[in-house]
């Protein structure tokens, strides 16, 4: 074999290594014997890259604290998430959340905060830039420790990360990452936010066990998220799932049949006083929440129709009522649908909350760091304890 192939071959087996390592996550960490065997690559072999992983700062051995056990432990390792941070970024209308994970995927913050729906595009910019560096300062990121940031915007967004917003109108034609990019010296990406949702479900939601997922975002503004194969479909300009912006489909309309004038707790939302009253049977909560039902049934199944997917998810604000609006939209779908030459999938009702979006954007960038690390055509780069 040429150097070059040598070189190569070697990539390849630190990257099945590492790869292992980083599935198993932290708790997990893993003897010698069982990367050779889980990796299908010789016990000097996993020797050396360990050797080398560790001394690169990417791997770190385990400490073995099992009680009762003679002689000497098995040398166990794992990776090491704690080498970098990712951010994660949902950005609305009306309020932002970030999230600060570990390479491993282990989230250790969080910031909510709320914004004015009224906030230009320039000033929602420097706005978004600020608060995300006072994030890192509060938690003492440093600069080289952030390995990537995602933000998750409304809109269609491109492979680029350019953006076309009819909800921050001052943000269509308008490349995000690159308006960062001088601010954080690390991956930068863009992203929709119904399709970070829609990842996020099948990262650590309701479609863990689904490949081929509709995430519909239901609530004062009505979008949905593909993936098939347990792979985003984004489509070729990023628009796939926008059926939001389809005038004749009734989903763009479908929140105005969500007024509600129905009592309220003190400091309760419109949403969940909606939501505890049609939870109580109340008749005028369900007649709201079956015409909603209604309004969203023709959209979702022309979605239904044209993809066929195994789960529905439902995500957005609208999930406090998800439990009661679900039979209630599985009737209406069975009736466009006429529950014959399509079966109404099951429909699941998310539970990540206002996070959803951030989390998303926590995999989409961890996803960036993964396809840096299993890069076969470069080397890996080391990372200081």
């Amino acid at each position: 074999m040429r150097g070059h192939d040598l070189a190569a071959l070697r990539r390849l087996n630190t990257i099945a290594v590492l790869r292992f390592l980083r599935s198993q996550g932290p708790g997990r960490p893993q003897s010698l014997s069982q990367l050779a065997a889980a990796t299908g690559l010789s016990r000097p072999t996993v020797d050396l890259v360990v050797e080398e992983l560790t001394a690169q700062g990417w791997l770190t051995e385990a400490t073995d604290t099992a009680p009762g056990r003679s002689g000497r432990p098995a040398r166990r390792f794992r990776f090491r998430g704690e080498a970098g941070r990712v951010v994660g970024v949902d950005i609305g209308l009306h309020k932002m959340v970030l999230l600060l994970s570990d390479l491993a995927g282990d989230v250790s913050a969080t910031q909510r905060e709320d914004i004015d729906p009224e906030m230009g595009g320039a000033e929602r910019l420097a706005f978004l830039r600020t608060r995300i560096e006072e994030f890192l300062e509060d938690n003492k990121v440093r600069p080289d420790e952030l390995w990537a940031l995602c933000v998750g915007v409304p809109g269609i967004v491109a492979e680029t990360g350019r953006i076309t917003s009819v909800i921050v109108p001052e943000w269509s034609d308008f490349e995000l990452p690159r308006r960062l990019a001088d601010a954080f010296p690390c991956r930068v990406l863009a992203e929709n936010d119904v399709n970070l949702a829609t990842m996020a479900e099948h990262w650590c939601g309701a479609a863990q066990l689904a490949d081929d997922v509709a995430c519909v975002l239901i609530g004062h503004r009505s979008s949905c998220g593909l993936l098939l194969g347990g792979r985003l479909h984004r489509g070729r300009r990023g628009g796939a799932g926008e059926l939001g912006l389809h005038p004749q489909l009734g989903l763009a309309h479908a929140h105005e049949a969500l007024t509600w004038h129905g009592p309220r707790d003190e400091g309760e939302s419109e949403v969940a006083a909606l939501a505890r009253a049609a939870s109580a049977q109340d008749p005028g909560a369900l007649d709201v929440l079956d015409r909603y039902a209604a309004r969203l049934a023709p959209g979702i199944g022309a979605l239904l129709l044209a993809v066929d997917p195994e789960l529905i998810v439902l995500s957005g604000g609208m999930t406090p009522a998800g439990e009661v609006l679900t039979p209630l939209l599985t009737r209406h779908l069975r009736g466009i649908t006429l529950d014959v030459a399509l079966h109404v999938p099951r429909i699941a009702v998310s539970t990540l909350g206002e996070q959803g979006v951030a989390l998303g954007a926590v995999r989409k960038a961890l996803d960036s760091v993964e396809a840096v690390l299993t890069d076969a055509t470069g080397p890996l780069p080391s990372v200081t304890r």
